[in-house]
């Protein structure tokens, strides 16, 4: 009878993980700054780009920047597994995987007896850019640095400081993709190399790409929330994120504020023949496809102007600065910091800082938020 009585309880608890909750992180100090991680993350992310402006999919510059990424992996403290792989004309690029265990959750068996169970998260982001030196003139001093050494000096941010978080439940996957910018080939390998065991243990992958450049940052769903029939399943962690940059107060603290993109535009956004409304997705694609593709929850992290009427409208900025090229930052030669940190440092702020910290702070305070799928320790503990 009491194990039925358990069993009962731990359904009834993870029922109620449907409606959103307040959670503060592990340290419960309300009046600490949030997101007070100081410029780590800025200044990798600047160092790389100026070290390694010029790294597309399979070049040199490419191989010597994963090579840096590596070695600030090692500076943490981590053991950094390398992974390579090859296109079909024989280039070669890598993925740099570290992981973190956490301490598990629990699920019930049909006799009401408590058994472990894994659960897992990614973090990814690509560390390649769009142009080689031959491709853009020097005059523009192009270095991808929104596109995207701004999404690796994320996930260094959130490799140094993930450790404060103790009680951290899910195992973490942190990954930097290479050949980001070859269909997102890096992020292809991984999935492909994944066992079944981990594959099906996924609640999130969280994908971070150029959020320096433009002029909000958005955080978006994948294309399988498009599906109805599973929409809030699919974007369950997007609203979480959603509910902790409110909860945090980043806007009174940094003038930080993580947009929905609501703009309502009908369109066939996933080639079904169907319209769809264009909300709470982008059509910018990245490092999640493949996890979307694998009907994995996605939030996606990066930065543009999604206010117009049209999708054809849309760009990274309506800066005046940044209109050369349409008002498109990536991709261009205007993703430089000569460009970008003109124009977006300011009294207010270092905007690179302030959002590479904002992100990795949402995302870190995400997974304190817990499983759909299991409890915590800490969460059926109180169910004694």
């Amino acid at each position: 009878m009491r194990r039925s009585v358990k069993a009962l309880a731990l359904l009834l608890a993870l029922l109620c993980f449907i409606i959103p909750v307040a959670s503060c992180s592990d340290d419960g100090d309300a009046s600490a700054l949030q997101a007070d991680y100081g410029s780590y993350g800025a200044d990798i992310a600047r160092e790389l780009a100026t070290l390694y402006p010029y790294r597309p999919a399979y070049s040199a510059e490419e191989a010597q920047a994963g090579e840096y990424i590596r070695s600030k992996f090692e500076e943490l403290g981590y053991e950094v597994s390398r992974q390579d792989f090859t296109n079909l004309y024989g280039g070669t690029s890598s993925n740099y995987i570290v992981t973190v265990s956490g301490k598990g959750f629990v699920t019930m068996d049909e006799y009401g007896n408590p058994n472990e169970t894994r659960r897992t998260i990614i973090i990814g982001a690509h560390y390649d850019d769009s142009f080689s030196a031959s491709q853009v003139d020097p005059s523009y001093g192009y270095d991808g640095i929104s596109d995207n050494a701004s999404g690796i000096g994320c996930l260094l941010t959130i490799a140094k400081n993930i450790s404060s978080y103790e009680n951290l439940a899910f195992d973490v996957i942190i990954v930097a993709f290479g050949a980001g910018n070859d269909n997102y080939a890096g992020a292809r390998a991984f999935v492909s190399s994944l066992t079944e065991e981990v594959s099906s243990s996924i609640d999130c992958m969280y994908c971070i790409d150029s959020i320096y450049g433009g002029d909000k940052v958005y955080a978006s769903a994948g294309y399988n929330s498009l599906n109805m029939s599973q929409k809030y399943q699919m974007r369950r962690k997007l609203y979480q994120a959603y509910d902790v940059t409110y909860e945090s107060l980043l806007y009174t603290q940094y003038g930080f504020s993580l947009y929905y993109n609501e703009s309502g535009v009908i369109t066939d956004l996933n080639g079904d023949s169907f319209d769809d409304i264009y909300r709470e997705v982008s059509a910018n694609k990245s490092d999640y496809v493949p996890f979307d593709e694998m009907n994995i929850p996605i939030v996606y992290f990066d930065s543009g102007d999604y206010f117009f009427n049209t999708m054809e409208e849309m760009k990274d900025s309506k800066n005046l600065n940044l209109q050369e090229f349409g008002g498109m930052v990536r991709g261009t030669p205007l993703d430089s910091m000569q460009t970008l940190d003109t124009f977006l440092v300011s009294e207010e702020g270092d905007q690179l800082q302030i959002r590479i910290n904002c992100v990795s702070y949402i995302i870190l305070e995400s997974m304190t938020k817990g499983s759909d799928y299991a409890l915590t320790y800490e969460e059926y503990d109180d169910l004694q």
